[in-house]
């Protein structure tokens, strides 16, 4: 059995082809380096290295005995990653951040007997209406309604949801409701959130596809409830996701009607944001948590209305 910090030494040596960096590195005393380079070799005896100049050389011993060297360090980091992981406790505090349209319903309720099950933990948990920045956000939570905001965070998609047009009641009854995505144009067009500034492409199934080209809000938000009250207020039509939309008609029924039925609308991601690596143990329980806990009617739906 090969010292681990003969072999540390070893492999540090090899990837400096310097005693002297390679003790700096490792924050030794080059002649303890030296000691344990000579003890590895008479264990296994045999000379690893050999001096030319001012560098170290591996010898073909040497070379041959780098591959296991690294796999014996390899394996003795994962055998204390395991031993780590067995011991941390779910305990400390997590910070949570979560897109303001999914704050309400079942994420609370999630969280609740997530905390339920870990009496130890802590959760503060924000909300949010703009992703992270470049940088930001590590070591959190996020559950994020949208694309991947190129963040540095790993995005994990956990289902879409479909967005339809909706209206008031008042809007359709003065306007008249579109029967065609052609007839947006004559229709005044609500984007607070300035999302289809890119254009908007709606699909049918017999009928395919319509490019429609909004024209620029002058007045922008940042928040989905905000571009709801519009419509709710009569101001014209707009894309708003089912989901959001669903709660709001369940409590304040025949205040807001779909539009265009039959024509599909990009659907959002919904999706999670952490830190790529090795999460702590109290973020990949409640990662798991979460990915448990994610409603069924949302699963597998990516972005059908059915």
């Amino acid at each position: 059995m090969q010292d681990l910090l003969e072999l540390e030494g070893f492999a540090t040596v090899m990837a400096c082809g310097s005693l002297t960096e390679a003790a700096r590195r490792l924050g030794l005393p080059k002649s303890t380096l030296s000691r344990r380079l000579s003890q590895l070799e008479a264990r296994l005896g045999q000379p690893l290295l050999h001096r030319r100049g001012n560098r170290l050389q591996a010898t073909e011993a040497g070379l041959l005995f780098e591959r296991y060297s690294r796999q014996i360090l390899r394996l003795a980091e994962q055998g204390r990653q395991a031993m780590d992981d067995l011991r941390e406790e779910v305990s400390g505090e997590l910070v949570v951040r979560v897109h303001s349209s999914c704050v309400r319903g079942w994420l609370p309720q999630a969280l609740e007997h997530f905390l339920a099950d870990y009496p130890g933990l802590r959760i503060s948990l924000h909300t949010e209406t703009r992703p992270p920045g470049a940088g930001e956000g590590q070591g959190e939570i996020w559950l994020w309604l949208g694309p991947d905001p190129d963040c540095g965070l790993r995005h994990e998609i956990l289902c879409d949801w479909p967005c339809r047009l909706y209206a008031s009641p008042d809007y359709l009854a003065d306007k008249g409701p579109p029967g065609h995505p052609r007839e947006l144009s004559a229709h005044v067009w609500v984007d607070w959130l300035g999302e289809t500034g890119e254009g908007l492409m709606l699909r049918h199934g017999s009928e395919g596809e319509y490019a429609f080209q909004p024209p620029p809000s002058r007045l922008t938000v940042d928040n989905y409830m905000m571009q709801l009250d519009a419509l709710v207020r009569g101001q014209g039509i707009g894309v708003l996701p089912v989901r959001f939309a669903e709660g709001y008609q369940k409590a304040h029924p025949d205040r807001l009607l779909v539009c265009l039925p039959e024509w599909r609308l990009p659907p959002l991601p919904v999706g999670l944001l952490y830190s790529f690596g090795r999460q702590p143990k109290k973020s990949t329980a409640l990662l798991a948590h979460l990915r448990q806990a994610l409603p069924e009617e949302w699963q597998g739906r990516h972005g059908n209305d059915g």
